[in-house]
C-alpha cells in the first residue's frame, strides 16, 4: 500500500506514478479559510472513496467505499451545525451537491482536513477528485484525471496520507 502521496509543483506523485494535478484557484494556503478557493497545505489522511455506481463499477481500493446518491450533499456553510460533513438533500444550509453531471465527482476522496472535529470557517469539502480535461483550477480541492485516480486508489488504504506542499 502507498504510505504517502505528494502534491507539489502541479503534480501528484506516489511510488510508481506522477501525474498532472489541478489545485485551487486561490493557490496553496497554510491558513485555509472557507471561500478562499485555496488548497490547504499539510499532510492529511484519505478518509474514504465515494463513487457514482451508475457510471463506474465498484472500485478496488483499501479505503472504505460508498456509493454517491442523487440526494447526497456536503455542507460548506460555517453557520451549519453539520459544517464540513455529508448531508442529505435538500438541505437548508449552503452545500456542495455530490451528484454532478460534469463527471468531476464521479470519484471523490474526502481528505482529513478540518474534520476531526470541523472548525467553523476553516474550510470544507476538500476532496481528491476527477479533473476537468483542461485541468482548470478547483475551488480548493486536488484533482487528477479519472484514469489516474483509479490507478492511484487501487494502492491506497486508511494509512495513506496526502502531503500537499508549496511549490
Amino acid at each position: 500500500m502507498i504510505e504517502r502521496i505528494v502534491v507539489a509543483d502541479g503534480f501528484l506523485s506516489w511510488p510508481g506514478g506522477r501525474v498532472r494535478a489541478a489545485l485551487g484557484k486561490g493557490g496553496l494556503s497554510a491558513t485555509k479559510r472557507e471561500g478562499d478557493r485555496a488548497t490547504p497545505i499539510g499532510v492529511f489522511p484519505l478518509r474514504r472513496l465515494l463513487y457514482r455506481a451508475d457510471r463506474l463499477p465498484m472500485q478496488r481500493t483499501g479505503l472504505p467505499v460508498s456509493r454517491i446518491h442523487p440526494d447526497d450533499g456536503w455542507s460548506d456553510d460555517p453557520a451549519d451545525p453539520l459544517y464540513n460533513r455529508p448531508v442529505p438533500l435538500p438541505h437548508p444550509h449552503s452545500h456542495e451537491r455530490l451528484w454532478r453531471e460534469d463527471g468531476l465527482y464521479d470519484l471523490i476522496v474526502p481528505l482529513g482536513y478540518n474534520d476531526d472535529p470541523p472548525v467553523s470557517g476553516l474550510g470544507s469539502a476538500i476532496f481528491l477528485h476527477c479533473a476537468r480535461p483542461d485541468y482548470r483550477p478547483t475551488e480548493g480541492c486536488v484533482a487528477v484525471a479519472s484514469s489516474d485516480l483509479l490507478v492511484l486508489l487501487a494502492d491506497c488504504d486508511t494509512t495513506t496520507r496526502i502531503d500537499i506542499r508549496p511549490d
